[in-house]
């Protein structure tokens, strides 16, 4: 397949389109600066701009685009500022399809987990409804904007929990520490993470582009876990203990409400979709994952 990028250099985009090229695809990513080889394209996506030659004779195209949701305080400002980066970006790519004399024929545009909000213990599944907070709007809105891709596309709005990778990722600042022994849990612990390891989300993603699976489609593993899980299993896998618990309060002193949106916050999710269609995951279990994490394959 041809398939075209859209956030290829962060920490998805970057396994996705490498795993994409080694299963013989030919790839195509959306640059923001000139390009440096024929197999990228430059964009403008807040102007709305880009390479139409991009698109053009395009099997797919995967939108990863967006600025990072945990990487700096949710001033007014920035909220805006996650928002437009996701909408336009989106918003960019339909209408250059709908210019193409024949449309890809897939469309993954990212989503996320922050969806369903703060639902407690409540098992999540595809058709449980959106949260009223600031991530959900923001998922909400993103989802109709890929929606607005013409009509035959088969449109695809994975929502992504949160990625174990070795480095990066939504436990970037949290691995050093727990390497150190000096992690912990976040808030009282019991809150649910939709986890999912870095290979399976490309591997989902994989399998999403060539399965007709359309709307929304819940990216995590199959073995939900709560924090307090998690962060045992992963301090366990590296030798170390995680002794040293954040409280709550601590968290919302220092990072306002997008503590509780996206630390405090408890999403059981369960991947429905995936499960049904016959997606086989790498690492199932919150221990395999864990290894892997760890830098040794489950079992070794």
């Amino acid at each position: 397949m041809r398939i075209v990028v859209a956030g290829a250099s962060g920490l998805i985009g970057t396994a996705l389109s490498s795993a994409l090229r080694n299963a013989g695809h030919d790839v195509g990513t959306l640059v923001r600066r000139p390009p440096a080889s024929p197999a990228e394209f430059q964009w403008d996506p807040a102007a709305g701009r880009i390479d139409d030659a991009a698109l053009r004779g395009a099997d797919a195209v995967v939108n990863l685009s967006g600025a990072g949701i945990g990487d700096r305080p949710w001033t007014r400002s920035r909220i805006n500022e996650l928002r437009s980066s996701r909408l336009g970006a989106t918003r960019t790519l339909t209408t250059a399809m709908a210019r193409q004399e024949t449309p890809p024929a897939v469309f993954l545009s990212q989503s996320a987990s922050g969806y369903y909000g703060d639902a407690g213990p409540v098992v999540l599944r595809e058709n449980a409804p959106a949260d009223s907070g600031v991530l959900a709007r923001l998922c909400v809105d993103w989802e109709a904007a890929a929606h607005e891709a013409p009509a035959g596309v088969r449109v695809v709005t994975p929502r992504t929990g949160v990625v174990l990778s070795r480095s990066g990722g939504a436990l970037g600042r949290l691995m050093p520490l727990l390497r150190l022994g000096v992690g912990g849990p976040l808030g009282n612990g019991r809150q649910y993470w939709p986890w999912i390891t870095l290979p399976d989300v490309t591997g989902a993603f994989g399998f999403l582009l060539s399965t007709p699976l359309s709307g929304p489609v819940n990216l995590c593993a199959p073995e939900s876990a709560d924090v307090n899980s998690l962060m045992a299993q992963l301090a366990g896998a590296l030798h170390r203990p995680a002794l040293l618990r954040v409280p709550a309060p601590v968290l919302r002193l220092v990072m306002g409400k997008l503590a509780d949106e996206l630390l405090l916050a408890s999403q059981r999710m369960e991947p429905a979709e995936l499960v049904e269609a016959g997606f086989e995951w790498k690492y199932p279990s919150l221990a395999q994952a864990a290894a892997w994490v760890a830098g040794r394959e489950p079992g070794a």
